[in-house]
């Protein structure tokens, strides 16, 4: 995965959903300056797949903390629609390796969670969430607790509530970690037509290269801290 070549990138196209403008991100200790990021510029064009791929510690993860507004950068800056993101908003959904429902929610109240911390859970959100939940294969299971549920359909009800809050943009960090290969094959199947059908562009952290080439429009490498398209001639 790491042999391939680290490319110049093009400034964003005047369409880019998201754009990374040289950003840089340092932390700070009592032992000095460690730099997690450096110049870092790419963007997302709206309706596309991306993936992110790269070693364990290499700055993935952080990047979609940046891109998120949980963490500010350095330098430079991080734009959606052409506006800088400077903290956590709903126009983001971040979706995390472990699925965090509630054990004393209903699959349904775990979905609207996020409508109801924005102070929208109506009628109109509520279908929603029964529509994705449905879509998700969880249309029988809105009222049963996650302890009755596989690891799997966590899985698609976390999703589901990522996308209950109709996001402008969806971040996925290993969404498909913890499961087996043909659990994950039918997430793959499933994201891949839900995000056709939303038409919402998605990126995407993962190691696993059938995730890539299910799913990825474009593929970019993290590499000791620097982004760049991977090269389409080199295996992943």
């Amino acid at each position: 995965m790491m042999g391939a070549a680290i490319h110049n990138l093009k400034p964003a196209p005047a369409t880019a959903k998201i754009e990374l403008r040289e950003v840089c991100l340092s932390y700070f200790t009592p032992e000095g300056e460690t730099e997690a990021l450096s110049n870092v510029s790419f963007s997302l064009a709206p309706g596309e797949f991306v993936s992110l791929i790269g070693q364990s510690g290499c700055g993935k993860s952080t990047l979609l903390s940046l891109i998120a507004g949980l963490i500010p950068p350095t330098s430079g800056a991080v734009l959606v629609d052409g506006q800088a993101v400077t903290k956590p908003n709903a126009r983001i959904g971040y979706m995390l390796q472990q699925d965090y429902l509630f054990e004393w929610r209903t699959i349904l109240d775990n979905v609207m969670l996020g409508a109801e911390i924005q102070g929208r859970r109506d009628a109109r959100s509520e279908a929603r969430a029964v529509h994705l939940l449905e879509k998700c294969g969880l249309g029988a299971f809105l009222s049963h607790t996650p302890r009755q549920l596989s690891g799997g359909m966590r899985q698609r009800a976390a999703l589901a509530r990522t996308l209950v809050t109709e996001p402008d943009v969806i971040l996925l960090d290993e969404p498909f970690s913890a499961l087996d290969s043909q659990l994950r094959g039918k997430m793959r199947q499933e994201l891949d037509a839900l995000q056709r059908q939303l038409d919402v562009p998605m990126l995407l952290i993962t190691h696993d290269p059938a995730d890539v080439e299910a799913l990825a429009d474009v593929v970019f490498e993290v590499r000791e801290g620097r982004v760049g398209r991977h090269d389409e001639n080199v295996g992943l």
